[in-house]
């Protein structure tokens, strides 16, 4: 990272390795969003219906791309969503393919969309034997579902009773667990033997979970897995700011029309791909660690996924900017997280 004055620097241009870019007209509306700070983007398979086959995500990449507009350059990782019976064979389909980059594990009604999730590992363990013998990476969702689990207990509780012994079946098996919410995960990451990754939000960096409360129910701050305790920010915040290459960067943010997430049932999900840039680099500020942000934003994710890094350069500058309050989404409204809210920092 070159720091040509306190108020500008540069960095290699980043990737987001957790993003939802949805399909049709609301994909059309948020993807130059990410286009503009990404140069890549595993994306998400939790579609209606969801990415199951490499032929279904050749065909959501071929539309990405036909929706990118021209002059932009961003390329899509794919992703297929894991089932209770996806046969071993389509690992190796997607391995051969060389567009699909992972495959993600949504716990049975864990999140927006992930209905057809898995019910019980047993079910499936010899397409992740598969997984581990082409080196295909697992993208955990990590929170357990069971009804009785504290919300805010469940991704701990996921370690203990699921990711263990799947990692002790499995040792070989490359995994990233995304979007990390606790310093029980933060823990984990950072001392566990074997292949294993996390990816961290900009707004588990910056908020507590007091965000969602603040004047009101705040429902754009509203996520899954949930923001913690400040205890926990803290531990992510050290976790991604110390330089271990076991932590980088995945936004999921996730475009809901505003009349779900104002809703007597509102979608879970916060939507950063305007202003991710700014928002890390808000965090790493606040912790005195803006020399960190390059390799969290720039170098781990694509060190571990065994892709390149990215060889042109971005710079962010300190400017004043207000959040807008809405963005267009198809035939509805976006908002976005900090919406109305002043930032320092502006990507150029």
């Amino acid at each position: 990272m070159t720091m040509a004055s306190p108020d500008t620097f540069t960095l290699t241009r980043p990737d987001d390795w957790h993003l939802h870019l949805r399909d049709g007209s609301m994909m059309a509306d948020v993807l130059p969003h990410t286009a503009r700070q990404f140069a890549r983007a595993i994306v998400m398979p939790n579609l209606k219906p969801p990415v199951t086959t490499t032929a279904m995500a050749e065909a959501y990449r071929s539309r990405i791309l036909a929706a990118l507009p021209a002059g932009m350059q961003f390329e899509p990782l794919m992703v297929l969503y894991l089932t209770d019976n996806m046969p071993p064979e389509e690992i190796r389909r997607a391995k051969e393919s060389g567009i699909v980059h992972g495959v993600k594990l949504y716990p049975a009604g864990a999140t927006t969309n992930s209905d057809a999730g898995v019910t019980n590992f047993k079910h499936c363990m010899a397409t992740l034997d598969m997984m581990q013998q082409l080196g295909m990476p697992l993208l955990i969702h990590g929170e357990v579902t069971e009804s009785e689990i504290d919300v805010f207990d469940r991704e701990a509780v996921f370690i203990d009773r699921i990711l263990q012994p799947l990692r002790r079946a499995l040792p070989e098996l490359k995994i990233v667990f995304e979007h990390i919410t606790t310093r029980d995960a933060a823990h984990y990451v950072r001392d566990a033997e074997g292949p294993i990754a996390a990816t961290i939000t900009a707004h588990h960096l910056l908020y507590n979970r007091n965000a969602i409360f603040k004047g009101g129910v705040r429902p754009h701050y509203y996520c899954l897995p949930i923001l913690k305790r400040e205890e926990h920010r803290l531990a992510l915040l050290e976790a991604a700011t110390s330089g271990n290459p076991r932590f980088f960067l995945g936004t999921d943010s996730a475009p809901h029309p505003k009349g779900l997430k104002e809703h007597d049932c509102g979608c879970a999900g916060c939507y950063t791909a305007l202003h991710a840039m700014e928002l890390y680099a808000q965090a790493f500020e606040e912790a005195g660690a803006l020399d960190k942000l390059e390799g969290f934003a720039s170098f781990y994710g694509p060190d571990f996924y065994r892709l390149p890094r990215n060889t042109d350069r971005v710079t962010l500058q300190r400017t004043r900017w207000t959040v807008p309050a809405e963005l267009t989404m198809a035939d509805a409204t976006l908002v976005p997280l900090d919406a109305g809210q002043n930032l320092q920092w502006k990507l150029v």
